[in-house]
């Protein structure tokens, strides 16, 4: 984990939090844990639950980039009670392959009024 806090320095430093991309709560329950959420917590930063993911989606796996973008549309929606705006917010994955989950949390995150958001994964495929 402090390899992950080292390398994503530039990222974490002046950010205001960390926010995990979500599991559907059905893939959470059968997983038992989110992997994201559990990254995010060591990485000494506030972890805030901004995200929830409104419908379940096709596992990412074998699908292609454009398949793996159109499963993700609109899967994500902000949790009004979250406050991000005017944050610099730093998304949490495990894994980033196309990019696509991740683009479009950081769209959700935007109109939410997030000043800044990156990303920061534990791998890259």
């Amino acid at each position: 984990m402090s390899l992950m806090r080292e390398a994503g320095r530039s990222v974490l430093d002046d950010c205001d939090c960390v926010v995990p991309v979500p599991l559907h709560p059905w893939r959470r329950l059968r997983r038992g844990f989110n992997q994201a959420r559990d990254l995010a917590e060591r990485l000494d930063r506030p972890v805030v639950d901004a995200l929830w993911r409104s419908r379940a989606t096709a596992s990412q796996m074998a699908l292609d980039a454009a398949s793996r973008s159109t499963n993700v549309r609109g899967a994500f929606a902000h949790v009004p009670w979250t406050a991000v705006e005017d944050k610099i917010v730093v998304l949490i994955d495990d894994v980033r392959t196309t990019g696509a989950t991740l683009d479009e949390c950081a769209k959700v995150l935007r109109r939410a009024g997030a000043s800044d958001v990156r990303a920061l994964t534990v791998a890259a495929a």
